[in-house]
């Protein structure tokens, strides 16, 4: 099984130390290709590891880079069909056997398709200190000023290691394994600058089809701190005579992010067609448009598992009537509504058609006092929707309790 792996580096004399290590620590390093995007300053020289024919190198002087997402983008282009895909950055140490550790991870994933993704521990290159070897899962943290979403690392626990990869809501950008198809039917969109990468990448993979995993072992550390090396936006300023400044490509590539978010489309850098963007936004519990995270999370809970359906039969129009008993909403649903989740769902849970009540019509279901309120809905779908949720957040009180019914 031959491993691609794509390392962007930016000035980093942390690159040699990580390739090595890499080499070093696989089981099998004569199965593993490299694809690196070198964006290098004036006095750094060519590593000897590139004479290597494993190594495939682009060659960037610094001012000629354009970001980090850029830079994945190029590297992509140097995938020559090897079967499985690994990006990092280029400050990573790793555990021994990791490559075998990966391939085995992926096969307990039970699934054709699976991502291998997290923030992974830390380790100092100055002290040569590293955190335990502990597997790690990302949780929501927070909305930023757009709308996009950020994220942290929490330890996974030992009980629910024990049943193997865990199923994950999110990716990151400096650790991803997936089959190599990954490159075909996911490639990184270079016009994004650093923030919102890595929401970008997960809804995008999801929405192809594949399937979402933290691993449940130990594979690499990563350097977080930045402070021994240059960063993309130290040099990229308008003193420096760069073509364009950082923060001119990074508020194009947050408002190309936000768009995306709020306006989702299909094409190479947007989503799928087997899964929906409002499935990815049940899977993860997040909702982009109103900026709200649901309780589970928040909580960093595993996510539902997916059943996607086939899609062979084709779609017919689905006219449907929720009606609610006014008496059974949540009191605040009513007095401080901020919206309510409005869902379809198939015999397997999975959510077939999302359209939320909010603004003028919102405002029109809770007025009145109607004992019944009657939420009226249309759509496609080649799968029969047979039940249905409303789930009402309030601007006080978050997520409230949901009410389901059948159809």
């Amino acid at each position: 099984m031959t491993i691609f792996i794509s390392i962007a580096a930016y000035r980093d004399s942390e690159l040699a130390p990580t390739i090595r290590d890499c080499l070093a620590q696989a089981r099998d390093p004569l199965a593993l290709r490299f694809g690196i995007c070198w964006q290098h300053g004036d006095d750094e020289q060519p590593l000897p590891e590139f004479s290597d024919p494993r190594f495939r190198v682009i060659a960037v002087p610094w001012r000629e880079s354009a970001g980090a997402c850029w830079a994945r983008a190029e590297i992509m282009r140097l995938w020559n069909g090897e079967d499985f895909f690994l990006q990092i950055d280029s400050h990573h140490r790793f555990a021994p056997h990791w490559d075998a550790v990966l391939l085995a991870q992926a096969a307990l994933c039970g699934t054709s398709k699976p991502v291998l993704s997290t923030y992974v521990a830390a380790y100092d290159p100055i002290a040569g200190a590293r955190q335990p070897a502990e597997p790690m899962q990302m949780e929501f943290d927070r909305f930023d000023e757009d709308g996009i979403p950020l994220f942290r690392s929490h330890a996974i626990a030992p009980a629910e290691r024990a049943r193997g990869p865990r199923r994950a809501r999110f990716l990151s950008g400096h650790f991803l394994f997936a089959p190599g198809s990954f490159v075909r039917d996911v490639p990184y969109d270079p016009s994004l600058y650093f923030i919102g990468e890595e929401i970008t990448l997960a809804i995008r993979a999801f929405t192809h089809g594949y399937e979402l995993f933290h691993p449940s072992e130990h594979v690499l550390w990563h350097e977080y701190s930045r402070l021994y090396r240059t960063k993309h936006w130290d040099d990229h300023v308008a003193e420096r005579g760069v073509p364009e400044p950082w923060h001119l490509r990074d508020r194009s590539s947050r408002t190309r992010v936000s768009r995306f978010l709020s306006q989702p489309d299909v094409g190479p850098f947007g989503c799928g067609t087997v899964r929906s963007f409002a499935g990815y936004e049940a899977y993860a519990g997040l909702d982009f448009r109103q900026r709200v995270a649901h309780p589970a999370a928040l909580r960093g809970e595993e996510p539902p598992r997916c059943h996607p359906a086939s899609e062979s039969t084709a779609a017919r129009r689905w006219d449907l009537r929720i009606v609610l008993k006014r008496a059974d909403l949540p009191a605040a649903a009513l007095a401080d509504p901020q919206f309510w989740y409005v869902g379809f769902h198939d015999d397997h849970g999975a959510e077939i058609h999302r359209s939320d009540a909010d603004g003028p019509e919102l405002r029109a279901l809770v007025a009145g006092d109607s004992p019944e309120i009657v939420i009226s809905r249309g759509f496609l779908s080649a799968r029969p929707p047979t039940r249905w949720t409303v789930w009402p957040v309030s601007h006080s009180q978050g997520w409230l309790d949901k009410l389901v019914g059948a159809l």
